[in-house]
C-alpha cells in the first residue's frame, strides 16, 4: 500500500498524487519506489488508457530529497546508481500527463519532463537549481530540457539556477498548456479522458513515433513512423475506427 503516493482510478484514467506536503513533495527513495512500482504495475493493463501525475497547490515536486543524499560519497552514489530507477518511469508506454501547480524544481521539473506533456497553473514555477548545491541535474534534466527548449535557454537555466514562470515555460515549449491554477487538475483530467478514449495500441505507438524524432535522423524517423502506421492495420481498433468514420458514428475501441 502506498504511503507517499495516492493512486485513484476513474474509468480508464489513473491519477497519482504525490503526498509529502511538508517536504513540498520532495522525491525521496520511498516516494520514487511507490510511484514507479505503482505505475509499472498498471502500464500493461489494457483498461488503463492514461496517467495523470500531480502534487498539491504549493508544489508539484520541489526537487529530490537533499537530506537523503547529502552524506553520500561518489562510491555510494555510483554503487546505488542513484536516480537510475527513474528510467523505468520514463519508459512507461501508457501516456502520462503532468498536472503542475506551484513549484516544479530540480527532480520535480525532471519528473514533469519525463511525462508526455504538462499542463501548468498560472502560478507554477520551474527550474533546475542543482548548480547551487554543487551538483547538476541527475534525472535527465540536462538532456530532456535541451531537447524541449533548446541549447541556449537550457544553458541559462542549468548554469544560473534561476526559475522560469509559467508564461515563459509556455513560450519556451517546456509545458503544453497554461490554465488558471484552480483548473489544472480538471484540464489534465479532461485531456487524459480524451486520450484514454482512443485505441491504446495507437496512443502507445504515437508516443513511440514522436519520441523517435529526437533520437535519429529525419529519414529514419519517417520510415519508423510509416512502419508504425502500417502495423496498426493489424489491429481491431483500426477496423473499428475507420468503419465508424464511414458510418458517421462514434467508435468503440477495444485496445486490440
Amino acid at each position: 500500500m502506498s504511503e507517499l503516493v495516492d493512486f485513484t482510478r476513474n474509468g480508464r484514467v489513473v491519477k497519482a498524487r504525490l503526498n509529502r506536503p511538508r517536504q513540498r513533495n520532495a522525491l525521496n527513495t520511498q516516494l520514487a519506489s511507490e510511484l514507479i512500482e505503482g505505475m509499472v504495475a498498471l502500464d500493461t493493463d489494457p483498461d488503463v488508457g492514461c496517467f495523470v501525475i500531480t502534487g498539491d497547490e504549493r508544489a508539484f515536486a520541489a526537487g529530490a530529497d537533499i537530506a537523503e543524499m547529502a552524506g553520500m560519497s561518489y562510491a555510494d552514489a555510483a554503487a546505488r546508481d542513484v536516480f537510475g530507477e527513474w528510467e523505468r518511469f520514463a519508459k512507461l508506454r501508457t501516456p502520462k500527463i503532468a498536472a503542475v501547480n506551484g513549484y516544479a524544481l530540480g527532480g520535480g521539473c525532471e519528473l514533469m519532463m519525463m511525462c508526455d506533456f504538462a499542463i501548468a497553473g498560472e502560478g507554477a514555477k520551474f527550474g533546475q537549481p542543482e548548480i547551487k548545491l554543487g551538483v547538476i541535474a541527475g534525472i535527465g534534466g540536462t538532456q530532456r530540457m535541451t531537447r524541449l527548449i533548446g541549447r541556449s535557454l537550457a544553458m541559462d537555466m542549468h548554469l544560473t539556477g534561476r526559475m522560469m514562470d509559467a508564461a515563459e515555460a509556455l513560450r519556451a515549449g517546456l509545458v503544453a498548456r497554461v490554465v488558471a491554477d484552480d483548473r489544472v487538475l480538471a484540464e489534465a483530467t479532461e485531456a487524459a479522458e480524451t486520450i484514454a478514449g482512443y485505441s491504446k495500441p495507437a496512443t502507445m505507438l504515437a508516443r513511440d513515433a514522436v519520441n523517435r524524432a529526437e533520437e535519429g535522423s529525419q529519414a529514419e524517423g519517417l520510415l519508423f513512423e510509416r512502419r508504425i502506421f502500417h502495423s496498426l492495420f493489424a489491429t481491431r481498433d483500426q477496423k473499428e475506427g475507420m468503419q465508424a468514420f464511414l458510418e458517421k458514428r462514434a467508435p468503440e475501441f477495444h485496445g486490440t
